[in-house]
Order: structure tokens, then C-alpha cells, then sequence
């Protein structure tokens, strides 16, 4: 559910693995003459019957009383059965610094009696052989998920690169789902005169903020409008990152880390992606800023508040630590995100302001496709909640204290069926959401708050 929250159900993405071929990585010469890769608990029997790593984890407990709670060995044979998926790479190790080999999943689970010890079992293509120490401490774990370590992922890569005995990386063949304005138009809700408006701006600017209050979807509108844009669902190419008081400069663009040999410099998060952008300048790029806001802006771009210019793109600034010079790529569109009803936060410095465009997203509970949406639930209850939530944005609208900014947005009614568009599913919303938020907004006028959650649980009897 997490996947279609963001706008990225139907996406195939490559996932990185550590992986120790058993113990001391004993296992390992007869796995790669295999072309295999196995885990043992061999008498845990077919995890391929298990439906939710409760399942297994039950199963695990039952069978090994003896080796305690074991959430290590409980994560990693879920994920070994259930989330590794063909295509995802293999980095085989060897203790906690050693790489020792890589490759490609090419084949499903299967549970194999044959292999005795190791039974749980998936096909690999080994592309690579050998020995390449790390200066990394790699975790103990049997199997770890290094996707978004993106700084280990690339040194591990890098190390093959160099080798002058390894054979070329193949790239895993990738099938991103085609994604057209008309489908953007089909689940945002916004008509199509807005929607090129947002992208014309977004193109000619380069920059743009989304606004409004909780729930109007700016996160999921933000990441389904880039997907748009480049007419396929392609993550590799649309990178999220959420600010917070203590997110730096560091975090953002380089900065130094304690290591092993005392302090090295690392590249941030938007370093790294433009650099990305920068070698596949035919393809659009998008940044991705939740809670734009929340940070300090102008000690987290510091020097680039003149690069992220539309008319300063392909310009190079020397940057603060490596003094390297760095230019952001025109490629690159930045969509920041903001919610309007934070009144804890300070105003948007006002020399990233002119720089970023701002577009306000508002409910939809009256677009054609919110309608639509409601009227194939065929939920009377559910008509009826919408409509009292409505006429308390009105209320909410016209409140000199609060005003449009505060409105309650259409997301929380999204992403239902008819199956699960329940009494039960619909009074937690009212309970668990929107009456603890009328509560903050109302916190000095208990009587409100009173007769708008009365409203709101009327609606569902």
C-alpha cells in the first residue's frame, strides 16, 4: 500500500544484497560453480506457503526455540522468499570487509531437499569472482538490503570497475510502465488545463513548491507529475528526500563523516543526484524536497541558490569543502513540497522564494474524478461523510484563525474499494484523523470541536 501512496505501484526497481554464502563464506566455491545462492534452516521446510513474514516468523520460533528471538534470521528468509525479486544484484562477502563476488537474481525461490543444509534456494548469474576488500565495516547479518546505502552500493561497483580480472557488469534489463498525462489525470484529480499549466511552469522554471493543506496529495501528486513528465515510471530517475531542522548542508550537497581513518569527505543526496542527471542529460531528472519548509534553506543550499536558477543552469560554482566546481544540470526539476496549515514554521526565506514557482493544490472532493470515485463506491455513508467534511472546509474557509490553508484534504477518502469502504474503516478515519486535528485547530474553542466531531459520526448512522 505504501507503493501506491507515493504513485509507485507498477514500478520494477533494482534492489542491492549482502549476502554471506554461509558460515566464514564456506559455501561460497560451490554456490558460484552452481550458479546459486542458498540460506540454510533447512528444517523450517517450504517458506514459499508462508503469506506475511508472520507466518515465517512463527514458524522459525517453533522450530529453533533454542537460538532465542532471532529477528535477524526472521527478516532475512522473509525477504529472501518475498521481496528479492529477479533482476535485484548480489553482492556475496566474506566477513565484514571482504567482497568476494557479485551477481544477478535470475531465478525464483524454490525449496530444495537436495541441498540439505541450504534448501531455500534462488538461481544467480555470477558475474564476478574474486577478492575486494571494502573500507567499510559490513554488517554480520546473512542478508542485508543495501539499496538506499547508495555510498556503499557505489564503492562496492566501483571496486569491480577497477578490477582488471572482472568481466563487464551487465545492467539488469528493466521494464518501466508506460505513464501518460491521462493517467496522471486519472488519479489526481486536477483537470487538464491545470495540469499543463503546472508543466509548462515546471519546465520554464524549473523550480516549483506544491502547497496546501494536509491531505490535498502533494506527495502523491509530486511524484505521479514527474512520472508524467518523462511518460514512464522510471524511480531511477526521481530521487525523495524529506527536510527536517537538523538536515545540513552536509546532508544536502558534500560535507565530512567520521571513518575508520578519521574524517572523509561524502557527497549528499543532491551532489550525487545531479551527477547522475549530468551523464544522461537527454532524460529529465526530478528532486523531490517533502517539508521544504521545515529546513534551514539557506544553510542547506548555501552556494546553490544561484545554480538552482532556471537561467543559471549549466553554470559552475566552486563548492565549499572539496572546492570542486559543481553546476546543476538543466535536466534537473526541483518539486518542493510545503504544507500551509504548519504554523510552527518561519516564512521561506525570501531569496529561495523568487527562485521556486508556487502552485496550490486544493481538495478535490468536486472534481470529475473524485465524483466518479465516490459514486463507484456506492457507499451512501461514505456520500455523506464527504459531504458534512465539505461543509466543514467551508466553516474552516471562512474562519478568521485558520482560513482555506487548513482545509481538510480528499486523500484520506482515497485509495478505497467497495469491499473495503467499511462502517469500521470510515469512523476511523472521522476518530484517529480528522477529529484530533479539529482539536488542534480548535483548541481554544472546545464548542466547535464538539459540534463538528457530533457532525462528522452522525454522518456514518
Amino acid at each position: 500500500m505504501q507503493g501506491a501512496a507515493l504513485g509507485d505501484d507498477g514500478v520494477q526497481t533494482v534492489r542491492y544484497w549482502l549476502y554471506a554464502p554461509g558460515e566464514g563464506a564456506h559455501m561460497w566455491e560451490e554456490f558460484y560453480e552452481r550458479g546459486v545462492m542458498g540460506l540454510g534452516w533447512g528444517a523450517l521446510g517450504d517458506l514459499s506457503v508462508c503469506n506475511s513474514k508472520q507466518d515465517v516468523k512463527k514458524r522459525m520460533l517453533e522450530t529453533y526455540p533454542e537460538y532465542g528471538r532471532q529477528t535477524n534470521d526472521i527478516h532475512a528468509a522473509w525477504q529472501f522468499v518475498s521481496e528479492m525479486k529477479l533482476g535485484d544484484v548480489i553482492f556475496a562477502k566474506k566477513g565484514r570487509s571482504e567482497i568476494i563476488g557479485r551477481g544477478v537474481v535470475t531465478g525464483e525461490y524454490v525449496y530444495d531437499e537436495e541441498w540439505r543444509q541450504f534448501p531455500h534456494i534462488r538461481k544467480v548469474d555470477w558475474t564476478h569472482v574474486g577478492n575486494w576488500n571494502i573500507d567499510r565495516t559490513l554488517a554480520l547479518k546473512t542478508l542485508t538490503d543495501i539499496t538506499y546505502d547508495q555510498e556503499l552500493v557505489k564503492r562496492i561497483e566501483t571496486s569491480f570497475l577497477d578490477s582488471d580480472d572482472s568481466v563487464d557488469i551487465e545492467e539488469a534489463t528493466m521494464v518501466f510502465p508506460e505513464y501518460s498525462a491521462e493517467d496522471f489525470l486519472t488519479s489526481v484529480y486536477m483537470d487538464r488545463e491545470r495540469y499543463d499549466a503546472i508543466v509548462g511552469l515546471l519546465r520554464a522554471k524549473k523550480n516549483i513548491i506544491l502547497q496546501g493543506a494536509p491531505g490535498v496529495g502533494k506527495t502523491y501528486a509530486a511524484k505521479r507529475l514527474a512520472y508524467s513528465m518523462m511518460g514512464v515510471k522510471d524511480v531511477s530517475c526521481v530521487k525523495l528526500v524529506q527536510f527536517h531542522q537538523s538536515y545540513s548542508y552536509e546532508d544536502f550537497i558534500e560535507g565530512y563523516r567520521p571513518s575508520g581513518a578519521g574524517f572523509e569527505l561524502v557527497k549528499g543526496a543532491f551532489y550525487s543526484f545531479c551527477k547522475k542527471a549530468a551523464e544522461d542529460e537527454e532524460n529529465d531528472y526530478f528532486f523531490i524536497i517533502d517539508e521544504i519548509n521545515r529546513g534551514n534553506l539557506s544553510k542547506i543550499f548555501g552556494e546553490l541558490f544561484m545554480l538552482i536558477e532556471s537561467d543559471k543552469r549549466g553554470s559552475e560554482l566552486q563548492l565549499l569543502y572539496s572546492r570542486e566546481l559543481f553546476y546543476v544540470p538543466r535536466n534537473v526539476h526541483i518539486i518542493g513540497m510545503m504544507n500551509t496549515a504548519d504554523r510552527s514554521l518561519a516564512m521561506l526565506d525570501y531569496a529561495l522564494r523568487r527562485r521556486f514557482a508556487f502552485v496550490e493544490l486544493c481538495p478535490a472532493f468536486d472534481s470529475v474524478g473524485f465524483c466518479d470515485y465516490c459514486e463507484g463506491l456506492g457507499n451512501q455513508r461514505f456520500k455523506d461523510l464527504v459531504r458534512v467534511v465539505k461543509s466543514l472546509n467551508r466553516a474552516i474557509a471562512e474562519d478568521e484563525s485558520l482560513g482555506e490553508g487548513f482545509c481538510i484534504g480528499h486523500s484520506y477518502f482515497c485509495n478505497m474499494k467497495p469491499e473495503t469502504c467499511t462502517d469500521a474503516a470510515l469512523a476511523s478515519i472521522v476518530d484517529y484523523e480528522l477529529i484530533p486535528m479539529l482539536k488542534e485547530y480548535w483548541f481554544d474553542e472546545p464548542g466547535k470541536v464538539h459540534e463538528w466531531s457530533d457532525r462528522l459520526r452522525r454522518s456514518l448512522r
